[in-house]
């Protein structure tokens, strides 16, 4: 074995490491703080890449590599735990480290005057061991327990600002809200371990996703006729969607731009979100598993597809309507991730990891470039409000424009056109209906169009910043200055690096030359341009390119055509359907409906419980206790005038006839010869008087 993988768990510790002693670190310490964890997760790229390595070097070879050990044992069994490598685990390490090696730096110049800059560190630190724990690991509990993790540095690292309130409220939604589905997670989790008797991924042919296990399921159907292995798949797509911020359980992946961008860059490209993806790809033999006579897709991997085609459409529908720069590419992520799914669903692990893989490139330098627009705009959000930045920002433009594009699926040269064409074959192709495909190239077009809108207001035009600051500063105490400026170097770097894997890593994945998704399956690569003309390849790229420029003209039509003018300036779309253009802008009033449904039964529920547990469970409680009380109380009278009282006289009767027998015991000879002369005499007296008798 190779000394990659027994020391793989290297890899998430040394982050987890440099957060525990970051956590220890006095708030000054602050390039001890940032040192540590930029230092910890670029030695952690490095074991990443000698482990890609390793895996490329071994393409002929054993593809899964494991190492598992004993953890503890009740009964006669014992609980294991492990952690591999594999293709699917090499190109994640490489991604998440590698992204958030560019991240951390970038977090050096965007944290600069914050005062909680040495915490920050810490949380980002655990925040990547942690999913980088979920990535390396061979057990599902092993998993869910850094997966656990990763939803508490969530938490920490959404609410970091929490003194504004509505960070301390995202932060809340977000941990509840993936706690549901975690429940799900949870319940499948329970119920695999109690099918295959363990949750090892892999163990020389005895694993929960190896032959003899998924056998057994296949067999054991559930009373709705689903076999387990549908059954547990969707429990534990629970737990991906809450993550993965897929319908329903999307509503707290917005909110979570409370947090700094450095985080939301984070979450949204290279950990948390892509962790349920990831989920799904590791679990994809369970979810796949189906009888060899069975050539439709299996009811778990249609429930993924269905969810993730609508989560891809309803996402792409509510960025439309936002003005806040980071809510827009919130939205965009929960359309984009929909599309992950979908490809997870209707192409498999290649298909659906190679988005995730690009995405994760071109969505963080977004992100990132985001974070340089509001840095450069003195934390100014609204778009509205910007306007004519290229002039002031021209690197972050150049940058932010190369996202846009790789995210819009712009052909030839950008990546998102190739990972997001090979969802749209696979999906055109799917057995069970075209309809995602449709509603896939539905999301293509709006994704060009409002992020054609988004580029339009915030670089084109007149910059409007001064204006908004000036009506700002006039009721404002302490006025903030409307110039734009760029970010300094520790932060555009980080730009310049994304962008050019933006533009570069789509051609891994080519049907000219599918690099990518040969190493995942295990396939040898072949170069042919003969691969173009394969049954519906050029069709779905010409029409996807269609929809692309058509949304991108449709965006300069109503947008561009025409500089805006001022932040009051209505929105060109919104005028022509404003009930609609409301009903988007207000996210289809989802929020509203759980606060409404759920969350007011809840609210029911609880006032209700709380009456239970005030006057029913409490009034129980007293009436037991005051019966206890009154038995007490009899008890002790019973005791004192009753026990007490003839234990006491009785005492005093055994201590009377003790003083009665101590006079004969007195100790004097005189007395015992008169006692006994005494005796003598009635002695005598009785005989005779017997006698005569």
């Amino acid at each position: 074995m190779n000394w990659i993988v027994p020391n793989l768990l290297l890899i998430p510790a040394l982050p987890m490491f440099a957060a525990a002693i970051g956590a220890l670190l006095r708030q000054r310490d602050r390039i001890a703080a940032a040192t540590l964890a930029i230092g910890s997760i670029a030695i952690s790229f490095l074991l990443s890449i000698c482990a890609l390595l390793h895996i490329l070097a071994n393409r002929t070879g054993e593809q899964v590599l494991t190492f598992n050990f004993r953890w503890f044992q009740f009964g006669n069994e014992w609980l294991k735990l492990g952690w591999m490598l594999d293709p699917l685990t090499a190109v994640m390490l490489v991604m998440v480290t590698f992204v958030g090696l560019l991240i951390f730096i970038y977090s050096v110049g965007y944290m600069a005057h914050d005062e909680n800059f040495t915490r920050f560190f810490c949380f980002l630190a655990l925040f990547a061991g942690a999913m980088l724990g979920v990535v390396i690991a061979n057990s599902l509990l092993l998993l869910f327990m850094c997966w656990e993790i990763v939803g508490l540095t969530s938490y920490l690292l959404i609410g970091f600002w929490y003194n504004k309130p509505e960070a301390a409220a995202a932060a809340k939604k977000a941990f509840i809200t993936t706690r549901i589905g975690d429940l799900g997670f949870l319940i499948g989790m329970v119920w695999l371990y109690a099918q295959s008797h363990t949750l090892l991924f892999y163990d020389a042919g005895a694993g929960c996703l190896e032959h003899s296990s998924l056998a057994h399921l296949l067999v054991t159907t559930t009373t709705l006729g689903l076999t387990a292995s549908s059954a547990i798949g969707i429990l534990i797509f629970c737990g991906a969607a809450g993550k993965s911020g897929q319908v329903p359980l999307h509503v707290w992946l917005p909110d979570a731009m409370e947090g700094p961008t450095p985080v939301s860059a984070l979450i949204h490209a290279a950990t948390m979100v892509a962790a349920g993806v990831f989920l799904i790809a590791r679990i994809y033999p369970l979810m796949a598993a189906h009888a060899a006579a069975v050539l439709t897709p299996t009811i778990a991997l249609q429930v993924v597809t269905w969810v993730g085609a609508i989560t891809a459409l309803f996402g792409a529908t509510i960025a439309v309507a936002q003005f806040d720069i980071k809510r827009i590419l919130a939205y965009s992520t929960i359309s984009q991730l929909g599309y992950m799914m979908m490809g997870l669903g209707v192409g498999g692990v290649s298909v659906g990891m190679f988005h995730l893989i690009t995405h994760a490139f071109f969505k963080a330098l977004l992100f990132l470039g985001a974070g340089s627009v509001i840095h450069g705009c003195n934390g100014e959000q609204d778009i509205r409000h910007m306007g004519g930045l290229r002039r002031h920002m021209p690197i972050t433009f150049l940058t932010y424009a190369a996202g846009m594009l790789a995210l819009c699926g712009v052909p030839f040269f950008f990546s998102g056109f190739w990972s997001k064409d090979a969802i749209l074959h696979a999906s055109h192709n799917w057995s069970i209906s075209q309809l995602p495909f449709y509603m896939g190239a539905i999301g293509a077009l709006l994704t060009a169009f409002y992020m054609t809108r988004q580029v339009f207001y915030v670089f084109a035009g007149n910059n409007r910043l001064e204006a908004a600051h000036d009506a700002h500063n006039s009721t404002n105490a302490h006025p903030a200055t409307g110039h734009p400026h760029e970010s300094p170097a520790v932060m555009t770097i980080p730009l310049v690096i994304l962008a050019a894997f933006a533009v570069l890593l789509g051609f891994i994945g080519t049907p000219a030359w599918p690099w990518f998704q040969s190493f995942l399956d295990g396939k040898p690569t072949e170069f042919s341009w003969g691969a173009f003309l394969e049954p519906g390849i050029i069709p779905v790229m010409v029409s996807s390119s269609l929809l692309v420029f058509l949304g991108i003209g449709l965006g300069w039509y109503f947008y561009g055509r025409k500089p805006i003018e001022s932040a009051d300036t209505p929105d060109a779309v919104g005028q022509l359907q404003p009930s609609i253009y409301s009903v988007l802008n207000h996210a289809y009033y989802v929020d509203a409906l759980y606060d409404a449904t759920l969350i007011r039964m809840n609210t029911w529920w609880a006032t209700v419980c709380d009456w239970l547990d005030r006057w029913v469970w409490n009034g129980a409680v007293q009436t037991v206790s005051y019966f206890v009380v009154g038995i007490a109380h009899l008890d002790d009278f019973f005791d004192a005038a009753i026990v007490n009282s003839g234990f006491d006289e009785g005492c005093q009767n055994v201590s009377r006839g003790g003083r009665i027998l101590s006079l004969f015991q007195n100790g004097q000879v005189q007395s015992y010869m008169r006692i006994i002369g005494c005796a003598l005499i009635v002695l005598v007296v009785f005989l005779l008087w017997g006698a005569k008798v």
